[in-house]
């Protein structure tokens, strides 16, 4: 078998292709991948040691001084109880020891569970996950270069796709169901079409505090009963308990308040935009963030200490020309790392967004977007990067194709955080000796080039890297022919992850929207 390997390329070109492929496609046991949820970053620091103390002096300095207004009574009772001081102006303001105090209590490593352990996302240090979010109220079609309105289907069919998209490591709701007019079935349908779609976690928001109790109920049946589900929590409350600059989101406040009952980790989210409801400098941003985030931290610990909750400073970038979103930009890459930073400064497990593109297609101004952006925050170890693939026009727009297409650029980007293996095996200069003294010259057969073709390397599914002359014998496929292909396979075999007495006992209690 050496000998043919080694054999001249042209002689033994279709035979070694054909070994070559059948050992890729040979499954790897999960710690042999080349990539992997939860893969160490935190090589990229665009904030200095200093830089970090100075944003943290800073938020000190904003929580004391400023605080944060309009928190519902049920809220200002316990972190009055806690320690917060209610001022004259009606203003939550917080001491410094209070907020080292909370710091101190607030959980850290933990682990968001899917519905299958093998989805379960280790939540420490600067281990990397990347997943889907945001609230697009339109579908692209790349094709015509058309928008229509989302509906619950197509959540559903973005949750299924996810579930068999490698790189995709978790499922936050992606898009509104706008086919869904009463807001309770809004929420229902929004939570049942990801569950249906994916065992991997998922993420969601409750419209109103009133519609959480009946959201659980869905959860403890799917979870089997209520006792199950808080073995096991995989789902979490994306939460905008802040409405920048500074002020506390009383309904989505009580809805945290309801969700932390009830056994459920939280997203802490602020999400300012810089120059409009957060300061114009990246510092200042990343400031305000912080400090409203660590409101949320205290806010959490005061209710329930220790409760599983990630700190989700989340800002974005403005164009300041013109004030519209620009989060493709490479400000908001910096922004994102930048925010990664601090979350490891507090030892903290950390969300924020990266991967959003401006561009209104999957073209190749959306490439550069999604895969800078992506990169920076995986390189910074962010612990959950949200909306990194699928977003478009500034989280307006959302396209399955481009869901497709971007696992890839994930798994490029996951290759680059997991970074250069130096051992002594990968160093040695053994093969090099047999090729160079007594082999062929190169190192094409090598038994060592074998072995680490599935370990060492990543493959896209779709990404085309044909030669020239393949691709025009191949009829010239275009990225988005194989995006879509593989998009229809998905979709085509991914079955509903509800067993079916479960789901029909849904359905039959709840107004469900997709089939």
């Amino acid at each position: 078998m050496t000998d043919d390997l080694c054999a001249p390329v042209r002689a033994r070109r279709s035979g070694g292709r054909a070994a070559k492929v059948a050992v890729r496609a040979a499954p790897l046991a999960e710690g042999l991948r080349p990539v992997r949820a939860g893969l160490e970053g935190g090589q990229y620091r665009p904030l200095s040691e200093a830089g970090m103390a100075r944003i943290h002096e800073a938020a000190l300095e904003a929580l004391e001084v400023i605080g944060l207004a309009n928190a519902p009574q049920s809220g200002v009772d316990s972190m009055v109880a806690a320690g917060a001081v209610q001022g004259d102006d009606g203003r939550l303001r917080f001491p410094r020891a209070l907020v080292e105090d909370m710091l101190a209590k607030a959980a850290r490593d933990i682990t968001l569970f899917g519905r299958d352990p093998r989805f379960d996302l280790q939540l420490s240090g600067a281990r990397v996950h990347f997943g889907t979010a945001g609230a697009a109220v339109h579908v692209v079609d790349p094709r015509t270069g058309t928008y229509r309105d989302s509906t619950a289907q197509d959540l559903y069919d973005a949750a299924r796709l996810a579930e068999h998209l490698d790189n995709v490591h978790f499922f936050q709701r992606a898009m509104v169901c706008r086919d869904v007019i009463d807001n309770f079935d809004m929420d229902i349908n929004t939570l049942y079409a990801c569950l249906a779609g994916t065992r991997k976690h998922v993420g969601t928001s409750f419209s109103d505090p009133s519609h959480v109790e009946g959201c659980f109920d869905l959860l403890h049946a799917v979870a089997g009963d209520e006792e199950q589900w808080r073995a096991r929590p995989f789902v979490s409350n994306s939460n905008c308990f802040v409405v920048p600059p500074m002020k506390f989101a009383e309904e989505s406040c009580t809805t945290m308040e309801a969700c932390i009952r009830a056994g459920m980790p939280v997203l802490l989210l602020s999400a300012g935009q810089a120059g409009a409801t957060s300061p114009a400098p990246i510092a200042a941003t990343i400031v305000q963030a912080v400090a409203e985030c660590l409101a949320g931290v205290v806010y959490v610990n005061a209710i329930a200490p220790g409760h599983p909750a990630i700190f989700g400073t989340w800002p974005f970038v403005s164009d300041l020309r013109t004030g519209s979103m620009s989060g493709g930009s490479a400000e908001q890459a910096l922004l994102t790392a930048g925010c990664a930073q601090m979350h490891r400064f507090y030892g903290l497990p950390g969300g924020a967004a990266a991967g959003i593109a401006d561009s209104k297609l999957p073209d190749m101004q959306a490439g550069w977007e999604q895969a800078i952006s992506n990169v920076l925050a995986g390189l910074s170890g962010l612990n959950m990067v949200y909306e990194s693939v699928g977003m478009h026009a500034s989280l307006l727009g959302f396209c399955m194709e481009s869901l497709v297409m971007g696992d890839d650029i994930l798994g490029q980007v996951m290759r680059c955080v997991r970074g250069i293996d130096v051992s002594e095996d990968s160093v040695s200069l053994d093969t090099m000796k047999e090729v160079c003294l007594d082999g062929p010259g190169h190192y094409l057969g090598s038994e060592q080039t074998l072995r680490l073709m599935q370990t060492e390397y990543i493959y896209p599914a779709v990404g085309n890297r044909m030669s020239p002359k393949e691709w025009v014998e191949a009829g010239q496929p275009l990225l988005l022919d194989s995006a879509t292909r593989r998009k229809d396979e998905i979709l085509a075999s991914a079955v509903s992850q509800i067993d079916p007495e479960t789901d029909r006992r849904i359905r039959t209690r709840f107004n469900i929207h997709f089939h």
